[in-house]
């Protein structure tokens, strides 16, 4: 086939959704299709390596070049809906294949114009969701495919022992939630227990929890070590026991749940949303910003080390499901039925 996969963002913008589309774009080459990217983001052709993606990469293509390629494709695969192109879509008749990494509309949100339209454009595609969660707010069929990951990246290694408990991954952001886990360790103390928490990770809210870690006297207990990435992010995930996702917004999938279980840690997360789809019976959940029960599971963890082998045996073949040629097979069978 020839696809054209359409994604607001690609690289070198960083992010879940801008990895996914180099992932699949990769992998349906590899499988023997031809791909081109279409994209908002400034760049060139190369990846972070500096070699050459092996497909074409159109970036802020004109109204003329998306008709061009879109003519050209056996059919469109958009990284999330982008209405801007339903005109050349429509026009060029091509076959349309929406993937839904995150909510058109997040729950609780009002209902505005654009989501309803978005909601009604959907009906006119075929659409693939990553998560339970998505799949059941779209109010319309969809086809359930999990998230991959960087196996290629992200794994176990066994030279490096894991003497840390505790680690946060993410933006330091109050949708994050990483108060809730500080507030949660300084009431571990109530039970004799002073777990070390490393936190990997930029944003607004850095100076805030800083002083929260203070204001709750376990400022020595918590570790800041800002943003960390490529095999410097695989060896200190390799050193903890335990990735804590305690998330108070209800996170679509979470690819971080994956890459915490493939280098061996047991993860703990928010229920809300799709993050349980990612952690699987890798880990366990609490609810949405409630502290309590964060502690709760913390503690059970914490205290026994019998959980943290069985969720770790479970690894294997949960990871496997997110394997990038698996998820990437299922998708083109998604894209295969809509070209027909």
């Amino acid at each position: 086939m020839k696809i054209l996969l359409s994604t607001t963002y690609f690289y070198p913008s960083l992010g879940g959704s801008e990895t996914d589309a180099e992932i699949f774009a990769r992998e349906f080459v590899k499988l023997g299709h031809t791909v081109k990217v279409i994209t908002q983001t400034i760049g060139n052709n190369f990846d972070d390596r500096g070699k050459a993606f092996p497909f074409e990469v159109v970036r802020q293509p004109s109204a003329s070049q998306l008709l061009r390629l879109m003519h050209w494709s056996d059919v469109c695969f958009q990284n999330g809906i982008i209405l801007k192109q339903v005109w050349a879509l429509w026009l060029t008749q091509t076959p349309w294949v929406i993937r839904h990494q995150t909510w058109i509309q997040h729950p609780g949100q009002h209902p505005t114009w654009l989501i309803r339209l978005k909601l009604r454009m959907v009906r006119l595609a075929t659409s693939i969701s990553i998560s339970q969660s998505i799949a059941d707010h779209l109010n319309y069929p969809s086809t359930l495919i999990p998230n991959p990951y960087r196996e290629d990246l992200f794994r176990h290694l066994p030279e490096i022992p894991r003497f840390k408990e505790l680690v946060f991954l993410g933006r330091l952001v109050s949708d994050k939630g990483l108060d809730l886990l500080l507030s949660a360790i300084a009431n571990l103390k109530n039970n004799n227990l002073y777990p070390q928490l490393t936190i990997i990770g930029t944003g607004e809210d850095d100076e805030v929890l800083r002083q929260q870690a203070k204001k709750l006297q376990i400022n020595e207990q918590i570790h800041f070590v800002g943003a960390k990435v490529g095999n410097e992010l695989v060896q200190l995930l390799n050193e903890h026991q335990i990735l804590v996702v305690p998330s108070r917004w209800h996170e679509p999938f979470g690819v971080v749940a994956l890459e915490g279980i493939a280098c061996g840690c047991v993860v703990i997360g928010s229920s809300g949303g799709g993050l349980k789809d990612a952690i699987g019976n890798c880990g366990t959940t609490f609810p949405n910003g409630d502290e309590a029960s964060l502690r709760q599971v913390l503690y059970q963890l914490l205290t026994q080390p019998e959980l943290l082998i069985h969720y770790r045996a479970n690894a294997p073949s949960h990871l496997a499901k997110h394997q990038p040629t698996t998820v990437a097979q299922a998708y083109l069978q998604v894209l295969a039925a809509a070209y027909q």
